[in-house]
């Protein structure tokens, strides 16, 4: 195995422990039955610190520990079960924001760059992880009274100041990270 393969592995598992770790960084926080994780903040990283492909890696690495069975999903949980939870669309849509971010700051490192990765992302783990919800509730969990599409995108909207603000820094950090070891960058990273 040469040096670069082995470099992949070790930062997909770092980047997969951090997610555990954000996951369950406040594990008893729940608003609206949705745990209160920084999980976004770790996906955005891995995208702009590892590059699409390895950021999206990274992600998925994540997603297969817990669906095998690590405790490393919200609220320590894991399991194949975990496909059935409301809220597992957002676990999903990890993998696209690492990606998007990391295409959008392969390309484009100045501050729009940042910006638009940064809506993207959080546009991304909207769209992907309500829809989820929606569907689930929907069709297989236990949908509240009144339940509807619209409701599932209100909910989301208590939500929306915490994510917002955790893109901001996430990118802030991204952009600080970059001029402080530029051969921390997506291109390096990925070669």
């Amino acid at each position: 195995m040469d040096m670069s393969k082995t470099k992949e592995i070790v930062l997909c598992g770092l980047f997969a422990a951090l997610m555990a770790v954000g996951a369950n960084v406040s594990p008893f926080l729940v608003i609206g039955g949705v745990p209160v994780t920084l999980q976004l903040m770790f996906a955005i990283l891995a995208g702009g610190m590892l590059g699409s492909r390895t950021g999206a890696k990274a992600m998925t690495v994540y997603l297969a520990l817990g669906l095998i069975g690590a405790p490393v999903f919200a609220q320590f949980k894991g399991g194949p079960s975990s496909l059935l939870s409301p809220t597992f669309g957002f676990v999903l849509s990890f993998i696209a924001v690492a990606f998007a971010v990391g295409m959008v700051l392969e390309r484009n490192r100045t501050f729009a760059g940042y910006a638009g990765a940064g809506i993207l992302a959080l546009v991304l783990n909207y769209i992907i992880g309500t829809n989820f919800m929606y569907a689930a509730l929907s069709f297989w969990a236990e949908a509240p009274s009144g339940f509807s599409y619209t409701v599932a995108w209100g909910w989301m909207a208590a939500y929306l100041p915490l994510d917002l603000g955790v893109t901001v820094v996430s990118m802030v950090i991204l952009q600080r990270l970059y001029k402080a070891v530029p051969s921390v960058t997506p291109q390096y990273v990925s070669k």
